[in-house]
């Protein structure tokens, strides 16, 4: 009888080291990590922010909401700000956001099949394109996929 309680509880233990991990890998509660592992030129940092940031206002809305945007210093940072600027969203970086609503946005740029994968995640909505690098930019290589989250996903 021993021995079975032990056989149950190694895959239960198992399970919750699993979900821990998970746990650490996030930036927020249900976030990526912003992270930019791939190369990239100030060109197609610029062509891919701007094309995410569209597709994000048409989930989020453009302008309705403030963006509380923490990432990395190189490229695609700045240009994912200056995007979501454009769009008419207002965006906090390093300021204190207590008792402020705001939207957590996260990203991630990384090498993926001879181009690069990006995401962009908030609470509500997480965003996923490939595109292909080019000298002058970059240009979208697959559909976009959207992932809803939250009590909007369920109406």
């Amino acid at each position: 009888m021993r021995a079975i309680r032990t056989l149950f509880r190694l895959p239960a233990a198992l399970l919750l080291l699993a979900l821990l991990a998970a746990c650490q890998t996030m930036s927020g509660p249900g976030l990526i990590r912003s992270e930019v592992t791939a190369e990239l030129t100030p060109e197609s940092a610029t062509a891919i922010a701007g094309d995410m940031v569209g597709r994000l206002a048409e989930q989020v809305g453009p302008g309705t909401t403030t963006i509380e945007l923490r990432g990395d210093d190189g490229p695609f940072g700045p240009a994912l700000e200056a995007a979501l600027r454009e769009w008419g969203y207002a965006v906090v970086t390093d300021q204190a956001t207590k008792g402020a609503v705001v939207t957590p946005l996260a990203y991630s740029v990384d090498p993926f099949e001879g181009g690069v994968l990006v995401r962009l995640s908030t609470l509500q909505v997480e965003l996923t394109r490939m595109y292909t690098l080019s000298p002058t930019g970059a240009i979208p290589a697959s559909p976009l996929s959207v992932m809803q989250r939250g009590p909007e996903a369920a109406s």
